[in-house]
């Protein structure tokens, strides 16, 4: 009957000594698809409005919907009253100060240049929100999803609308070499992001072009061009949306599915 009682006057106490989560604004896009998975919806008062743009997202639109959105600004973070702020690398030098003088902590990430250290990231954004432990799940799983393959490489372009091409040290490359393929970016003589002019392209096409236009867009002015379309008669020529290219963490996920898809495709 003592020790009963005893525990129960020792619940409220032992209630009350766990730690608070942190109240979270991340005003990154990439960061807001990790939140998505490993916060706990009451913590993330403010998300990257980005998040909410079809355009631009990299998590559904009714997850982004249910949060204040910002662009960034000191004001508007502020006024959010958080404990932590997650961001890019880029953050408005105002943005900074005004957290700093607030005594708030701003936690900045570069973008990944490959899985490993994208992987690295999603565990440090969890460990941020106090759920170590669902970070690990979904490192896992991205790890699974970015298994290397063992099939012969067969060489690839990703090329965008405006002839820009994710060349070595980008984790586009990491992920077209762990999907099978062989990135011919430095073929071209391309630096790290560089510009393919489409003559180049059509004179010299690789066995896979992957396409960041929509399937069935005809108005794109580079990837849209007739001459790009006539290549398909040629070579593999795919979409592969941007995006997969925005973002690593979870995006790495549906990125691979693609990829590997495209590659069956190329072997069969």
């Amino acid at each position: 009957m003592i020790r009963s009682l005893l525990l129960l006057l020792a619940a409220p106490w032992v209630v009350s000594a766990a730690p608070r989560l942190p109240r979270i604004v991340s005003i990154n896009p990439c960061v807001d698809a990790v939140l998505a998975r490993v916060a706990d919806p009451a913590q993330i008062v403010g998300i990257s409005h980005y998040s909410q743009d079809v355009r631009a997202t990299s998590v559904p639109l009714s997850w982004a919907g249910r949060f204040k959105a910002t662009s960034g600004t000191a004001e508007e973070v502020v006024a959010l009253r958080p404990d932590v702020v997650l961001a890019g690398a880029h953050v408005e030098p105002a943005t900074i100060a005004a957290l700093k003088r607030l005594k708030i902590r701003l936690v900045q990430y570069p973008v990944p240049a490959s899985v490993a250290e994208s992987v690295a990231q999603v565990g440090e954004i969890a460990t941020a929100t106090g759920h170590a432990d669902r970070g690990n799940v979904l490192a896992a799983r991205i790890a699974a999803a970015a298994a290397p393959s063992t099939a012969r490489p067969v060489g690839a372009l990703v090329w965008q609308g405006n002839g820009l091409v994710p060349g070595s040290g980008t984790l586009t490359d990491d992920l077209l070499k762990r999907a099978g393929f062989r990135n011919m970016s430095a073929a071209y003589g391309l630096k790290q992001w560089d510009v393919l002019p489409l003559e180049y392209l059509v004179a010299d096409p690789p066995r896979v072009l992957l396409s960041t236009a929509p399937e069935g867009v005809q108005d794109d002015r580079m990837t849209g061009h007739p001459a790009v379309r006539r290549l398909a008669q040629h070579i593999t020529v795919a979409a592969y949306p941007t995006r997969l290219m925005n973002c690593g963490g979870p995006t790495i996920i549906a990125a691979m599915a693609r990829l590997r898809q495209v590659r069956a495709q190329v072997a069969s």
